[in-house]
């Protein structure tokens, strides 16, 4: 779930939605205060206006019109919808005239607007009252029944609450169409960028035609990708030539030391030469190991790849690396559950778990001890070795990094670089750990 909210298109959808909803909300709520507002206001006229009229009527001609004035309005149309309301009492609220028999008690002697319920037609009525005290400190309530004005207030609020119900499913599913759209676009950036990742520099972010931000950004995008696989392909060329002129050469040398140290009785003068054939290997080695980075970069191993056994492939590893790591005593246990499949370069992987167990017996100590783990996801190996810092495991996967550790011991650093280089050719990854005490060397695998 937390993952799903980390998404942006999920969070621009919700926003989306709830911005339509707040606004259907707004609108909602003007129609419910401009209907009802003109329900109330044309109530109140009415109200007031025949409360005026009694009070002149009182002033004009006394108690007796005033009476017979509410007499008069009382009588008509009593069974009407909105029936009107009159009472005329004393200064001790007992009736003079009017249709109501006896004083609201909901209604105090306080002068001024009232809502309360009413019996009318042996039914509870909704009724709206002015309380004015006239002249002579006579009381005076003049009303409407307003029970049509709130069941249309009710029949009003019903609709909107349909109508907001209507809303936030279009609002859901304008942000479910709008994250859609967007996971659309997104997915085929992310696919191409993966295939770049691993190494596919002539993959370019596809493109429509209909000029949005998107496909402006596209543009961009594929514009600085074709410079960059021009500098990538310019630094490959160079590369690729220097190693391949200077190998050659280089074994040249190596093949008439080899005549000269069969040809030469002179024990010093072979040792030499063999000392000199050993640093020229370690150069070719370096050249060898260069190229197959060059050549991982590029992905064109990809082509080769197909379902292998994970599982065989693990216990070879294990049993060709055995003699080394008994010969220093150390322990290396294998823990490879059977039926474990990869699809992927058996070679590749091959090397990539050599390395990682090469390294790990030789900076492990005598009678130490190194797992070999084997898992869907990926391979890892763990020793008990000095391991490496946090700065040097940042590091290690650079190409001629050595650590501390390393600095006394044979290599170039590139072990680790070319594991980097097949794991991610993989679609995976080097992960580099402490094991407390060691290192733990996991080479995932990616779907």
């Amino acid at each position: 779930m937390l993952e799903l909210w980390r998404s942006t298109s999920l969070r621009l959808a919700l926003l989306f939605a709830a911005l339509f909803v707040l606004a259907n909300l707004l609108l909602a709520g003007l129609i419910w205060w401009n209907t009802t507002g003109y329900l109330d206001r044309e109530t109140d006229a009415v109200i007031a206006a025949d409360t005026r009229a009694i009070g002149d009527r009182l002033r004009d001609f006394g108690l007796a019109g005033a009476v017979q004035m509410i007499e008069q309005r009382s009588a008509a149309n009593p069974n009407a919808d909105r029936r009107a309301i009159y009472l005329l009492a004393d200064p001790r609220l007992r009736p003079l005239a009017g249709n109501v028999a006896a004083w609201p008690l909901r209604i105090g002697a306080a002068p001024g607007w009232y809502e309360i319920e009413l019996v009318q037609h042996d039914k509870l009525h909704a009724t709206r009252l002015l309380h004015v005290v006239l002249p002579g400190n006579f009381q005076l309530l003049v009303g409407r029944d307003v029970q049509d004005r709130a069941q249309i207030r009710n029949l009003v609020l019903r609709s909107l609450l349909w109508a907001g119900l209507l809303v936030l499913l279009l609002a859901l599913l304008g942000g479910w169409l709008i994250r859609r759209a967007l996971l659309h676009r997104v997915e085929g950036i992310n696919r191409t960028a993966t295939a770049i990742r691993q190494g596919d520099l002539s993959q370019r972010l596809p493109q429509s035609r209909g000029g949005d931000e998107f496909d402006q950004l596209e543009v961009t995008i594929n514009h600085m990708l074709d410079q960059i696989e021009q500098l990538v392909d310019g630094v490959r060329h160079v590369s690729n030539s220097i190693a391949h002129d200077l190998r050659t050469p280089l074994a040249e040398t190596r093949f008439r030391l080899e005549g000269l140290l069969h040809d030469l009785p002179d024990n010093a003068a072979q040792e030499q030469i063999a000392a000199a054939i050993a640093d020229i290997d370690r150069l070719i080695g370096v050249f060898n190991a260069l190229l197959r980075l060059a050549e991982l970069d590029s992905g064109l191993r990809r082509a080769g790849f197909a379902e292998l056994d994970l599982t065989a492939l693990v216990e070879e590893a294990a049993e060709l690396y055995a003699p080394s790591a008994e010969a220093k005593g150390i322990l290396l246990h294998c823990d490879a559950p059977p039926g474990l499949r990869l699809t992927g370069d058996r070679q590749l992987l091959a090397q990539a778990i050599g390395n990682l167990l090469d390294n790990a017996i030789k900076y492990t100590p005598p009678s130490g001890r190194i797992l070999l783990l084997a898992r869907p996801d990926g391979v890892t190996v763990a020793d008990n070795g000095p391991g490496m810092t946090v700065a040097e495991r940042e590091r290690a996967v650079e190409r001629f990094y050595r650590g501390d550790a390393a600095r006394s011991t044979a290599g170039f650093g590139l072990g680790l670089s070319l594991v980097q280089a097949i794991a991610r050719l993989h679609g995976g990854v080097l992960r580099l750990e402490d094991n407390a005490p060691g290192l733990r060397a996991t080479l995932e695998f990616g779907t």
